[in-house]
């Protein structure tokens, strides 16, 4: 029977922590602008919360020219007093009156050191007020992007066209991808709708010179045609290319073009670097990915010799306990449940605190990991990037690796060599003939500098980059350089050929 009831009472535990533990994981993986989404979502259900605004920190603030301040404790690291485990906090009895003065205590004691921490805190890399109106304009800019669905059928909506018309554009439109191709043939669509084949093909071809060029083709070589009618273009050599040799074209065999149109292979050749500066994808301008924008979790600069990591703490929400709640605790003649309420929100509230905290802290751990093992990049850049794992960077930091890769997820650095994904920076590598390790980015920047430098009339086979690679001390299978090319999106020598 003891068993049992230890038994329910870890249930017990386990369903009370699960939702905390969830919520923390959550604050970890969430890069900095997602994660204010998920605090003033937190602050809309929990009202003990509120935010401590710039203006107080700033009033607090010491001044940064005195010789006398004190020195600042991490902004992202809270103060040491600040624990709490709910798994300790005792539940309220009959038997005895509680203890609300003690809670009150503690609570205004939390307060005052969140007070202090923040007053004392010179957040790092602050920016201008130059720098402030110029990220808020870009914020005030951004709007919903419009699908390419919508701007089509605004073009549908704005065209001199029949009622009838309308509706079978809209039928063609709803059958178009983002990318911008039509996915259903004159036939499927009349077919499914009982509409005449020819007033179909007659209203796709309105749709076709709407914007962007090149939208509702059927196929890549349809959508080259129609972007070539529009530019004036029809009767160019371009045309007549796209038309006739589109086969020819994708496998680049350009001596079989110039046979076919009578003509020299250096003039068929200008012609497909013309064909090279259309849009194979019209619907990519409204693609959503577009319209992301990055922000740095951690900032690397070189003060004197040392190198310097600090994080974004601008965009991350400073939290406390509101005073007015911490009144209400202290009123005795506060009934039970309020007092209920009251307690567990509080404890919501000092959980999401300490989470936002241990997140800083664990990214800025993992930077600080980063900066030391990877000084050779920042020096030099990626062809100086080194092997590292995970794990390596875990054992050192003191977490699970799991923790390590929730924590660089959508993460990104901003350093003297760019602004970076910070698992950019975890890579397996290769050991080179002088015991070095080098990692697979370095000798994907090899194989770059290679083909960009190689004579284009006769371009480095895979097997002559091994060999290349070989005198360089760096060992490494023909597949594996195959493998790097397709990654880096380039072609095979055959298609790298010019004339």
């Amino acid at each position: 029977m003891g068993q049992g009831l230890q038994l329910a009472q870890r249930m017990s535990l386990s369903q009370v922590l699960a939702p905390q533990l969830q919520q923390s994981l959550a604050l970890l993986q969430a890069p900095t602008l997602e994660l204010k989404a998920l605090v003033e979502q937190e602050m809309a259900v929990n009202p003990v919360l509120e935010e401590v605004l710039d203006s107080e920190i700033d009033e607090k603030a010491p001044r940064s020219d005195g010789d006398d301040a004190p020195d600042s404790p991490d902004p992202a690291e809270p103060p040491a007093d600040v624990q709490f485990d709910p798994a300790t906090e005792k539940p309220e009895t009959n038997d005895s009156v509680d203890d609300f003065q003690a809670e009150f205590e503690k609570l205004t004691q939390l307060d005052q050191e969140w007070r202090d921490h923040f007053s004392q805190t010179n957040l790092p890399m602050r920016p201008s007020q130059e720098e402030e109106e110029r990220r808020q304009f870009m914020f005030d800019s951004l709007v919903a992007g419009t699908s390419l669905q919508e701007n089509l059928l605004e073009q549908v909506r704005t065209s001199d066209i029949s009622a009838e018309q309308r509706q079978v554009a809209e039928m063609i439109i709803g059958n178009i991808d983002d990318h911008g191709f039509l996915q259903s043939s004159v036939e499927e669509l009349a077919f499914s709708t009982n509409v005449d084949p020819a007033r179909i093909q007659e209203v796709l071809k309105v749709v076709q010179t709407f914007h962007p060029p090149g939208v509702g083709a059927r196929d890549l070589r349809e959508c080259l045609m129609l972007q070539l009618e529009r530019a004036g273009r029809k009767n160019s050599l371009e045309y007549q290319i796209v038309d006739r040799f589109m086969d020819a074209l994708g496998r680049r065999r350009l001596p079989e073009i110039a046979r076919g149109l009578n003509l020299e292979v250096d003039e068929v050749q200008d012609a497909v670097q013309n064909i090279g500066h259309l849009e194979p994808r019209p619907g990519r301008d409204f693609l959503p990915d577009n319209q992301q924008y990055i922000m740095p979790e951690v900032f690397i600069q070189k003060v004197g010799e040392d190198w310097v990591v600090t994080s974004n703490n601008e965009q991350v929400p400073h939290l406390r306990i509101s005073n007015t709640y911490k009144d209400l605790m202290s009123q005795t003649d506060s009934s039970p449940e309020v007092r209920e309420y009251i307690r567990d929100k509080i404890r919501a509230g000092k959980f999401l605190i300490k989470s936002i905290h241990q997140r800083q802290q664990t990214i800025l751990n993992i930077a600080r990991e980063i900066v030391k093992r990877q000084t050779d990049f920042l020096e030099k850049g990626a062809g100086a990037l080194k092997p590292m794992t995970m794990v390596q960077v875990a054992e050192v930091v003191g977490v699970h690796e799991t923790t390590v890769s929730r924590a660089v997820s959508g993460k990104y650095m901003e350093t003297p060599q760019g602004v970076f994904e910070m698992k950019y920076f975890f890579t397996s590598g290769i050991m080179t003939s002088s015991g070095v390790g080098m990692s697979n980015t370095s000798v994907k920047g090899i194989i770059t500098e290679m083909v960009s430098n190689e004579d284009s009339g006769k371009p480095l086979s895979d097997e002559e980059i091994v060999k290349l690679l070989g005198e360089k001390g760096i060992q490494i299978a023909r597949r594996t350089i195959a493998k790097y090319r397709s990654e880096l999106n380039i072609l095979p020598s055959h298609l790298r050929k010019e004339y």
